[in-house]
């Protein structure tokens, strides 16, 4: 007999949408570079062998979209694209820390 767990509700375990919030191939790595300072996508090409530029732009979309980077247009010659941990990324990086130490 098998029990099935309802996710759709209002009760979802807050972990569990912080681990789908990073979830995919490309997320964690950002997420850890992102720890390091500003990252330009030209660079996250560069970092991270076998993307490709459209899952790159996914996953980056994704993670701004949820609050996790900002995106900010540097006007400075050439124009560039940064992305940067946003208040609510940075909040969690003592979270991944506390995990690391766990292991």
């Amino acid at each position: 007999m098998t029990t099935e767990i309802d996710t759709t509700g209002a009760e979802q375990c807050p972990a569990q949408g912080l681990l789908k919030t990073l979830s995919g191939k490309w997320k964690p790595e950002i997420f850890r570079l992102a720890t390091e300072g500003p990252l330009r996508f030209n660079a996250l090409l560069r970092q991270l062998p076998g993307s490709s530029r459209q899952s790159l732009a996914v996953a980056l979309r994704e993670m701004e979209e949820s609050g996790l980077l900002t995106k900010t247009l540097v006007q400075q010659k050439p124009l560039h694209i940064e992305y940067a941990l946003s208040a609510r990324g940075a909040s969690l990086v003592a979270v991944f820390r506390t995990l690391e130490n766990l292991l």
